[in-house]
């Protein structure tokens, strides 16, 4: 999961600064546990490629 967002990200599907959605549209979209969405965010965010903001949201980092 965290491989088909770094590919939206990286085609220009997800440009630098746009929201991710919550953990719940990804996890129907893939038949996936909301646990698994959190674990692809925080691979996402320990590599740079998303940022997290407590109370706000999941961004795309600028490049």
């Amino acid at each position: 999961m965290a491989t088909d967002i770094d590919a939206d990200i990286t085609a220009g599907i997800l440009s630098g600064g746009s929201r991710l959605p919550t953990e719940l549209e990804p996890a129907e979209i893939y038949g996936v546990a909301r646990g698994t969405v959190r674990r692809a965010v925080a691979d996402l965010a320990e590599r740079g490629v998303v940022v997290v903001v407590h109370g706000r949201g999941t961004f795309v980092a600028a490049k």
